[in-house]
C-alpha cells in the first residue's frame, strides 16, 4: 500500500539496488567494451591511436556537462522519468555508433551516448539516497559497487568476445540492447521522490542551488577529492591498450588480465566498506581507504622505477589501490550528498560532472602525456592521489 509523497519502493530495497548497480553499470561498459578493438576501429576509419582516444574523451566530456542538466531534472520530474528518457536516447545513440559509416558519425553519437548515460547514473544514486538513512545508504551504495564492480571485469572479455566473433560494430549493438533492458526495467520501477520534495526547474533556482553548492564549506572538497583520486585508477581504464598493447606485450584476448584483478579489489574494498557502515564512522573509513591507496602508488612507483614491467608490478598494485578506492567510495560519496539534503539528484550531478570532467582530463591530456613509459604512469597516478589526500585532510582539519 501507498500514500501520497512516499516511495512505493521503499519496501524492496533490494530491488532498488540491483536496479541503481546496472545503471552505474552504462559507463563502464561504454568506456571500456570497445577498448579491444581500438587496432580495427583504426585501421577501419584510418585514424591513428591518439584520434581514436579523443572518441573516449568525448564521451568522458558529454556525461560530465550532461550530468548537470540531469539532477535538477530528476529533481523535478522524478527519478524514474529521467531513467526511461535517458535510457531510450542511450540505446538509440548505440544504435547509431554500430552503424556509423565514418570516424564523424561514430564521435557524433559517442557524444549522444554521453549525454544520455548519466541520466540515469544520477537518478540511480539519487534513489538509493531517497529510500535509506544515511547509514543504511552507506551499505547499500557499497551493495552497488559490489554489483558494479562486475562491469570493468565483464565489459573487455565480452567486448573481445565479440569483436573477435562478430567484430567491432557487435560491441555497440550490446550496448543498445543493454540500454533496452533498462528502459524495461524503468517501466516497472516506482517513484521514489515524493511531491514535497519536488524542486523547481526555473533556470534561476537551478543557478541558486548550484551557487549554494560551490560556496559550500565541504561539499566542493568532498567531490573533488573523491574524482581525483578516482583519477588515479581511470589512468589504467582508459589506457588499459597502452598497458596491455605497450607495457606488457600482450594482446587482445588479454584484457582479462588487467580488469578482473581490479574488480577482485573492488570487491573485496566495497565488502569490507559495508561491513565498517555500520561499525566506524565514514571520516574514519574514508582515512583508512586513503592510506591503503597511498601504500599502494608508493610501491606502483618504485615498482616501475626498479624493475621490468610485468602481470604482477603492473597490476598488483593497482588491485591494492582499488580495494582502497572501493572502501573510501560509498562513504565519501554519501557525506557529499548528505550536503544537499533536499537536492540530491543536484548534488550526484555536480560529483558525476566533476569525476567526468577529470576522466576527460585524463583520456584528453594526461594518458598522451605519459603514455611512453610505465614510470610516467605510475608517477601520474601518485599525483592524483596525493591531491585528493591534501584535500580530504585539509578538509577533515576544519571539521575536527
Amino acid at each position: 500500500m501507498t500514500t501520497k509523497g512516499i516511495s512505493l519502493i521503499k519496501p524492496d530495497t533490494r530491488h532498488l539496488t540491483i536496479i541503481a548497480a546496472l545503471l552505474s553499470m552504462i559507463g563502464p561498459f561504454s568506456i571500456d567494451a570497445y577498448l579491444p578493438s581500438f587496432p580495427d576501429i583504426e585501421v577501419e576509419f584510418g585514424i591513428g591511436r591518439a584520434m581514436l582516444s579523443q572518441s573516449l574523451a568525448i564521451y568522458l566530456l558529454a556525461f560530465a556537462i550532461s550530468t548537470l542538466f540531469w539532477g535538477p531534472l530528476a529533481d523535478r520530474y522524478g527519478r524514474r522519468l529521467v531513467i526511461l528518457v535517458s535510457m531510450t536516447l542511450y540505446t538509440l545513440g548505440s544504435i547509431a555508433c554500430a552503424l556509423a559509416d565514418s570516424f564523424e558519425t561514430f564521435m557524433l553519437f559517442r557524444i549522444i551516448q554521453g549525454l544520455a548515460a548519466s541520466g540515469g547514473f544520477i537518478a540511480g544514486r539519487a534513489m538509493i539516497r531517497d529510500a535509506h538513512d544515511a547509514q543504511a545508504a552507506h551499505r547499500a551504495m557499497s551493495q552497488v559497487m559490489l554489483l558494479f564492480a562486475l562491469a570493468p571485469a565483464v565489459a573487455p572479455v565480452l567486448g573481445s568476445w565479440l569483436h573477435d566473433h562478430f567484430g567491432w560494430r557487435s560491441v555497440f549493438w550490446f550496448l543498445s540492447l543493454f540500454g533496452s533492458m533498462l528502459i524495461l526495467m524503468g517501466v516497472f520501477i516506482s517513484e521514489t521522490l515524493s511531491d514535497e520534495h519536488r524542486q523547481s526547474i526555473r533556470p534561476a533556482a537551478v543557478i541558486r542551488v548550484y551557487i549554494s553548492a560551490l560556496l559550500h564549506k565541504r561539499f566542493p572538497a568532498l567531490i573533488l577529492s573523491l574524482s581525483l583520486a578516482f583519477a588515479g585508477l581511470f589512468l589504467y581504464i582508459a589506457g588499459a591498450p597502452t598497458v596491455i598493447y605497450d607495457f606488457l606485450d600482450l594482446g587482445s584476448k588479454d584484457f582479462a588480465w588487467l580488469f578482473i584483478p581490479m574488480v577482485v579489489g573492488l570487491v573485496l574494498g566495497a565488502s569490507i566498506s559495508g561491513r565498517l557502515a555500520h561499525r566506524w564512522p565514514a571520516q574514519r573509513t574514508i582515512s583508512v581507504g586513503l592510506l591503503v591507496m597511498v601504500l599502494a602508488t608508493t610501491i606502483n612507483f618504485i615498482a616501475a622505477e626498479l624493475t621490468a614491467a610485468s602481470i604482477l608490478s603492473v597490476i598488483g598494485p593497482l588491485v591494492l589501490y582499488v580495494t582502497g578506492l572501493a572502501l573510501m567510495m560509498p562513504a565519501i560519496t554519501v557525506l557529499a550528498m548528505d550536503c544537499l539534503p533536499t537536492h540530491r539528484g543536484t548534488a550526484a550531478s555536480m560529483q558525476g560532472f566533476l569525476q567526468m570532467m577529470s576522466n576527460a582530463a585524463v583520456a584528453s591530456f594526461a594518458i598522451p602525456l605519459l603514455n611512453a613509459r610505465w614510470l610516467y604512469f605510475a608517477l601520474g597516478q601518485l599525483v592524483f592521489l596525493l591531491l585528493a589526500v591534501g584535500l580530504w585532510y585539509r578538509l577533515k582539519g576544519k571539521t575536527a
